[in-house]
């Protein structure tokens, strides 16, 4: 509190609210006489604690170690002179009753509690406390300016209330937040009560942003895709544009990456639709070059002969059966000749060996045919055998014969080459046993899955159908196209990943307009948000009304939070409609229905 007419600076009583819960709020009295005669400018009247020798000794350090026989009163004389009692109650020797007859003969005292946690800095409590202990205290001598008057004020001044709590920051500093109409606001480090005027600064994130390579991402990407006044060339032309800078077609990852955005055009091209054959034509189109495939000769063991045998069958040597020395080098038409030969003699075990040693697989094929299975089977197999191992061909006999091919596998390593040549033979030949092709196409996805792969294993996911999960289910194989939910999750939202799956939802919805991916929609939220974030607050809120429209054609019951989430960001975000702005000024506190009927479904959830 003050004096009459002028501040005081260096003494602040805390009001009656702070000191309610110290002890010293017991001791408090007010005798009749001097509650009458108080300054009606007081907040509260002083309370008895305040001139308690306790309280000047236990709080104030200065007050203890004055000179012997001091009246450590005296010292606040000067400043209770209008304050004091009538008759002030003293005792043997002049001394105020409460004072410590080993206190006034000098000795030391031990330092209060309250000063030892200010000392100590354990308490916030005694750091509050610590603005009322001033070392200067005792030697109060304020100075007036020597041209103030009472007059010049016009009348009393009422004091300038000083907060108890001690302010958080020293000195005036710049304070910021975001605000969700795209919005940065700036509070200037003003000082009002020095005369300076407040200003506050707004400024647009999206001017902030530009240049940033993420605010240019999401301005190059044509979305929400499921606009009306959107065409599907813009989709293809903004895949297009992500093949020629996004995609290194000098590295595997890159080249994987390129084929699933031409997936994606294809299917925009297409309206959602695809056969295998396009697929498979795709697959090629997209191989750097054709491997080739060196065949190799079938295994002794496999035609039935050893090695000796053999060599006493090469050319130049006596034939035991024909009497005759096969040339050295016979062509084409001599070897039918042998076999033919062998035929007239009925050594069918023989010609078969000699067809299958020359490379007349029709011949032995067809002739084992009508033979046993037995023999078909062992022909067949020594074709086989002659096919290289990473052969696209022995990918398609394998799954012919009712096997998952050794490709699917082992697809993936450097020895093995590209794994698009075998999906393609998979996916232009299917079987009779759908199952079958399914488990083959899967098994190929989560094997290129376990090395890495993660673009290449889904697009085999996208040709077996696998339906899109969770980020926090594990087991599922595929939740954003091209990206991997098994790593952290700032790494797998990508926005990249987020804007290629839209893409994909906006081709199932040209084939089937009321299709829609459920998980997917919470993902939508995620990047309306990087919207509103990056100062595009309109173009967030699109993305809001269509999550809403997604969430109302089901039960929103079935996913409450993503619902009042959407509700949350449409709500500060709906003063960014275009449409609002064109209503008039009494209409625009309307909301759009959309947010209204979400708003509604989500009450009655909160109710059942």
């Amino acid at each position: 509190f003050s004096r009459q007419g002028y501040e005081d600076p260096h003494w602040q009583y805390p009001a009656a609210g702070y000191r309610d819960g110290y002890p010293y709020q017991s001791h408090q009295w007010q005798p009749g006489a001097w509650q009458g005669d108080r300054d009606p400018r007081q907040g509260e009247p002083y309370g008895k604690s305040y001139r308690d020798q306790h309280y000047y000794r236990g709080y104030h350090p200065n007050l203890a170690t004055g000179p012997p026989g001091h009246n450590r009163t005296q010292t606040y004389d000067s400043y209770e002179d209008s304050h004091t009692l009538p008759a002030r109650r003293e005792g043997p020797g002049g001394e105020a009753l409460g004072s410590d007859s080993g206190e006034a003969g000098g000795q030391p005292q031990e330092p209060s509690l309250l000063l030892q946690y200010h000392e100590s800095g354990l308490s916030s409590s005694s750091h509050e406390l610590s603005q009322y202990i001033r070392d200067g205290a005792d030697c109060y001598d304020p100075v007036l300016p020597g041209s103030w008057s009472v007059e010049q004020t016009g009348g009393p001044l009422a004091p300038t209330p000083t907060p108890a709590v001690p302010f958080k920051f020293p000195q005036p500093h710049t304070a910021l937040c975001f605000g969700a109409g795209g919005h940065l606001v700036l509070a200037c480090a003003q000082s009002p009560a020095e005369g300076q005027l407040p200003r506050v600064e707004l400024h647009s994130l999206e001017a902030i942003l530009h240049g940033t390579e993420e605010l240019e991402e999401l301005q190059a990407f044509p979305g929400p895709l499921a606009r009306e006044d959107l065409h599907k060339v813009d989709v293809m032309m903004f895949c297009q544009q992500k093949i020629d800078t996004g995609c290194d077609l000098s590295t595997q990852r890159g080249r994987d990456s390129s084929l699933l955005w031409k997936l994606l055009v294809l299917l925009c091209r297409q309206n959602g639709s695809m056969v295998g054959s396009d697929t498979a034509e795709l697959l090629m189109q997209d191989c750097r070059r054709q491997d080739k495939y060196k065949r190799q000769e079938p295994a002794p063991s496999l035609t039935g002969l050893t090695d000796d045998e053999w060599a006493s069958r090469q050319p130049g040597t006596l034939d035991l059966i024909t009497g005759e020395i096969p040339p050295v080098v016979e062509t084409q038409a001599q070897i039918v000749e042998k076999f033919t030969k062998l035929l007239y003699y009925g050594r069918k075990k023989d010609a078969l060996v000699w067809a299958m040693r020359n490379q007349l697989w029709g011949h032995a094929l067809f002739l084992s045919s009508k033979m046993d299975s037995r023999t078909y089977s062992w022909v067949l197999t020594g074709f086989t055998s002659t096919l290289a191992t990473n052969d696209p061909l022995q990918t398609l006999f394998q799954l012919m014969s009712g096997r998952i091919p050794q490709a699917a596998l082992c697809c993936g390593d450097a020895t093995w080459g590209d794994w698009r040549p075998h999906l393609a033979v998979m996916l232009s030949n299917k079987v009779g046993d759908a199952e079958l092709n399914h488990r083959a196409i899967v098994t190929m996805g989560d094997t290129l899955a376990s090395k890495g792969a993660v673009e290449a294993a889904n697009f085999c996911y996208l040709m077996a159908d696998i339906p899109f999960g969770y980020f926090g289910a594990k087991a599922d194989r595929m939740v954003l196209l091209g990206s991997s939910h098994r790593q952290a999750f700032s790494q797998f939202a990508r926005t990249e990943a987020i804007q290629r799956m839209e893409i994909y939802e906006y081709c199932q919805q040209l084939r089937q307009p009321e299709s829609f991916l459920l998980p997917f929609q919470a993902y939508k939220l995620l990047y309306a948000s990087r919207l509103a974030d990056h100062g595009l607050p309109a173009q967030a809120l699109q993305y809001c009304e269509h999550i809403a429209a997604t969430l109302l054609l089901q039960d929103p019951a079935a996913h409450p939070g993503l619902a009042q989430q959407v509700v949350r960001l449409a709500e500060r975000l709906k003063l960014s409609d275009p449409l609002l702005l064109e209503m008039p000024e009494q209409d625009q506190a309307l909301e759009p229905d959309w947010l209204e009927q979400l708003r509604a479904c989500c009450r009655q959830w909160e109710v059942r």
